[in-house]
């Protein structure tokens, strides 16, 4: 039996905790159901199970909400400590953290393949010369620039702001030097 297939048999036999939305459950859960059906689970089997469960972001949501701890059939039994309430929210903000750091780090990655793309369109570098400049392998610069063109078809990124100086007003000489060219 999988992990997976323990967390079906699980959601059959006791509905009122396993089924529907995460809860806390129970301190020492795992000896209730071996007490409530001996043998139906190997003592691997179970844990598994229940180390996936208690780690998934949904049962790390209803542990840092704290509140009641709930047994089997879905009764209160005991409360979520604030050590563990505390544990789970640190756990949430670690995740958080992390997932931001990962979609920044995917986003720069994506502008300089973009840039990439761009300098080596207006280069009139030789392709070695391009690839030390931009301290780039040869053999890697295909693969790069197919990539960046494949996202700039998808959706390509936003422009940049100008910087202040770029959108100042032109001076009056400035103007008048432009219209006297026209």
């Amino acid at each position: 039996m999988t992990a997976a297939e323990c967390g079906q048999a699980l959601k059959q036999r006791w509905p009122a905790l396993f089924a529907g939305p995460a809860k806390p459950i129970k301190l020492r859960i795992q000896k209730d159901i071996q007490a409530r059906d001996p043998g139906a689970f190997t003592r691997s089997v179970l844990s598994g199970f229940l180390h996936r469960h208690t780690g998934s972001t949904s049962y790390l949501l209803a542990m840092a909400k704290g509140g009641p701890r709930f047994d089997l059939d879905g009764k209160p039994d005991g409360e979520v400590s604030e050590e563990h309430r505390k544990v789970a929210a640190d756990e949430l903000a670690r995740r958080r953290a992390n997932q931001t750091a990962r979609i920044e780090l995917e986003q720069q990655q994506r502008r300089n393949r973009a840039g990439l793309l761009r300098d080596f369109e207006r280069t009139t570098l030789t392709r070695a010369n391009f690839c030390a400049l931009k301290g780039v392998a040869e053999s890697e610069l295909d693969g790069l620039l197919a990539i960046a063109r494949e996202e700039a078809a998808q959706a390509p990124l936003p422009p940049r702001e100008r910087p202040p100086a770029a959108r100042r007003e032109p001076r009056a000489h400035e103007a008048r030097a432009r219209r006297q060219r026209a």
